[in-house]
């Protein structure tokens, strides 16, 4: 089987994958080293034939396909599955992670309000303000599965209240449960970065001086 017209980019990984050599002509053939596997077949999904490579040697690699009705929707899994792949490349360089499911953000949100009971100024407003900002990131999960986000965030405080900080938004039933028991986490070093980002931003729109349209 030849394969006409291949980029680059899926040469180099077939030669990963195949452990093989890239040559660019055929006039030293003793010299390069042939890749294997046990299986090439070419499937057809949709519209579209590809080719299959099936049990290579160095099988740390393998294709994702992506489908959609339209581009729209197959550019939005695209950038899901790149940020998922991203946190999962940081939680592998940084093994710290935290319970799921909007439970940091009650418990920082807790944090954030039994601090401000000892400011006795004006700061106190942005203290809160920041809780309530915090208190959205539930709530959008709770938005994003279809359920009533304000009953479930209104259980998780109390829940947080009663001292189950490590307690989150469970989407496959729609409920509560401890994240931990789970197996619900997040990569610490994500969550300090979307704090950090998030909290620039805020700080850099509070100091422009006309409206923001």
């Amino acid at each position: 089987m030849s394969i006409e017209h291949s980029d680059f980019d899926g040469t180099e990984r077939l030669a990963l994958v195949l452990d093989g050599d890239i040559v660019s002509t055929f006039d030293t053939p003793e010299r390069v080293k042939l890749g294997s596997c046990e299986l090439i077949e070419e499937v057809m999904i949709g519209e579209d034939k590809l080719v299959r490579f099936s049990g290579c040697p160095n099988s740390q690699a393998s294709s994702i396909v992506l489908r959609g009705a339209n581009t729209h929707v197959v550019d939005e899994a695209h950038r899901s599955l790149h940020d998922a792949l991203c946190v999962l490349s940081q939680t592998v360089k940084n093994t710290a992670v935290l319970p799921g499911g909007g439970a940091p953000e009650m418990l920082m949100a807790q944090a954030v309000e039994e601090e401000s009971k000892r400011v006795a100024s004006k700061h106190v407003v942005a203290m809160e303000a920041y809780a309530k900002a915090l208190r959205t990131m539930p709530m959008h999960i709770a938005d994003n599965a279809g359920y009533d986000s304000t009953e479930l965030c209104a259980g998780l405080k109390a829940k947080h209240h009663e001292g189950r900080h490590t307690w989150g938004l469970e989407m496959d039933r729609g409920g509560l449960g401890d994240m931990v028991a789970l197996g619900i986490c997040e990569s610490l070093q994500v969550k300090e970065q979307v704090l950090l980002s998030s909290s620039e931003a805020a700080e850099m729109i509070l100091r422009v001086d006309d409206i923001v349209q």
